[in-house]
């Protein structure tokens, strides 16, 4: 499908499209680029890709399909750093869970002939690093792609049969309908965990130490969203903002009630709400998008896997 792809980073996202893109024989040659040395020897080590290069322009000089791969926040350094070295006719892309931001801060760096389309595969685990990637990560996942009104049809067409190759289920929308969507469906859910996670750490050590014992399955699933990368979260909240604290209101909003009928004892209230949130659960499993098995029914990546076979013309990723 594609002669070079490169990955601009390879942390669990990039290490998992290197390793599905080399299992189904997605790209010719794969290479991997990212700013620590140590990062770039683990994706050596696991053999994700074919090539490897701390130098980010060199990395995807003659790349026909580029990824970035990094917390959106570097976005911009990364595109001064390639820009000149995109080929004319490359496709563009990203995973990044925001949308907005990251058009903003990339078309004024996009050089002529070079197609844009932003993407947000939606999966995920709390684990990062390249041993944490696994090649069904998107199988049966939704990827989001916005673009924008100015894309190559061609280029979008084609970066979608990409990610349906991958596994994904794929649809497109605008970034501004895609970063409010998002606002609540993630990025406010992690943003009550990381708080709830954060006052259980205020409290007195031996009280915390029984919370930690007596952990219940919700807290539990609390501590999962929690522990995912704190980089990347920080800059979903920094470059989300406004969808993020609109979400957030109506979320306060909606607590209060809450908390009102807790303190009133209105059980009818209570019940009624309880019952429309069980629906919308058994309604997320209909559509596929949960299973009885903890963290989807993936592989839970606890240990390194097993390093792929280094080939000739492989996959890669970079983080």
């Amino acid at each position: 499908m594609f002669e070079k792809l490169t990955l601009v980073g390879i942390g669990l996202i990039g290490s998992s499209i290197a390793r599905a893109a080399r299992l189904k024989g997605l790209a010719r040659h794969i290479a991997i680029t990212t700013r620590k040395t140590e990062t770039l020897e683990e994706a050596r080590a696991l053999g994700l890709g074919d090539s490897y290069s701390l130098d980010a322009a060199e990395a995807v000089r003659g790349a026909d399909l580029v990824i970035l791969c990094t917390p959106v926040g570097a976005y911009g350094a990364v595109m001064e750093s390639i820009k000149d070295a995109l080929a004319p006719g490359a496709i563009l892309s990203d995973v990044g869970s925001v949308k907005q931001h990251v058009v903003k801060v990339i078309e004024p760096l996009l050089p002529a002939g070079v197609h844009f389309v932003p993407a947000h595969p939606i999966a995920g685990t709390e684990h990062s690093g390249p041993s944490a990637g696994f090649p069904e990560l998107f199988v049966g996942r939704w990827c989001v792609l916005t673009p924008g009104k100015d894309c190559d049809p061609a280029a979008a067409a084609k970066l979608r049969k990409f990610w349906e190759a991958l596994g994904s289920n794929v649809e497109a929308m605008s970034a501004e309908h895609h970063d409010l969507v998002l606002a609540i469906t993630s990025h406010v859910p992690h943003l009550v965990a990381y708080n709830i996670v954060g006052t259980v750490a205020d409290l007195e050590a031996d009280t915390q130490s029984e919370v930690i014992k007596f952990s219940a399955s919700g807290f539990r699933d609390f501590t999962r969203i929690a522990a995912s990368d704190p980089v990347m979260w920080r800059d979903v909240f920094l470059t989300n903002r406004d969808a993020v604290l609109e979400m957030l209101g109506r979320f306060l909003e909606d607590l209060a009630a809450l908390q009102r009928a807790v303190r009133v004892g209105d059980g009818p209230g209570m019940e009624a709400l309880f019952t429309r949130t069980r629906a919308i659960r058994r309604s997320i499993i209909t559509a596929g998008q949960e299973t009885a098995a903890a963290d989807f029914g993936r592989p839970h990546p606890a240990a390194a896997p097993k390093p792929l076979p280094v080939r000739e013309h492989g996959g890669g990723d970079d983080a």
